[in-house]
């Protein structure tokens, strides 16, 4: 259930940027597709840009009802309905809304959180870069970095789950493999995870 939240941002943010990548595909974790989403998958929120910044809409995260096998501190992404879910007992979760991989760059597996960082730095890859050429070449962490205020890397990848600078987007299938939640859901979810934590990503 929506709670829109009016937030007014002065445009700080790097707009249009993705916020991490993997793009030579040559990771076993990851099975890129080009499958076209459903509008009925898309959570977008109302988003409206004025001459003061961007209002949006966002959904809260919540505690609810998830039937799930897995141990309390697992992950499990549910990619379609652009949910994060943090098991925290039997048939009990933390849901959190999130973007996903846009078309082409969406992925499934299982991994477990390899590291955690607070205000991580960016280094786009050779991927973004080539795609991107206007991006930083690297990018202190901080208020403007697209990973946001924390990040979790997962196995030996250069996939995250991380924050954002543009959680207007969240609902949407935008990056470039990554996950992302608003920064008061990523410091939530930092501070309840662990290193070597299950993560299940499903599409």
């Amino acid at each position: 259930m929506k709670l829109p939240t009016l937030f007014a941002l002065l445009g700080l943010s790097l707009c249009g940027l993705t916020g991490c990548v993997t793009d030579d595909g040559t990771s076993a974790m990851a099975q890129a597709t080009t499958r076209t989403r459903t509008a009925a998958a898309d959570r977008a929120p109302w988003v409206i840009q004025t001459p003061f910044g961007i209002m949006y809409g966002q959904t809260p995260r919540e505690n609810v009802q998830y039937s799930s096998r897995e141990a309390p501190g697992t992950i499990i992404v549910d990619t379609p309905n652009r949910y994060l879910y943090y098991v925290v007992g039997r048939d009990q979760a933390i849901r959190y809304s999130i973007a996903v991989g846009g078309e082409g760059y969406d992925w499934s597996g299982v991994s477990t959180v390899s590291a955690k960082r607070e205000w991580p730095d960016w280094t786009p890859t050779p991927g973004e870069l080539k795609r991107f050429p206007n991006l930083p070449k690297h990018m202190a962490g901080g208020q403007d970095n697209p990973l946001g205020a924390r990040a979790l890397y997962l196995g030996a990848t250069l996939y995250r789950i991380h924050g954002t600078n543009e959680p207007w987007k969240l609902g949407t299938a935008v990056s470039s493999g990554c996950i992302r939640l608003s920064n008061d859901d990523i410091v939530d979810l930092y501070n309840r995870s662990k290193v070597g934590a299950k993560v299940i990503v499903r599409r």
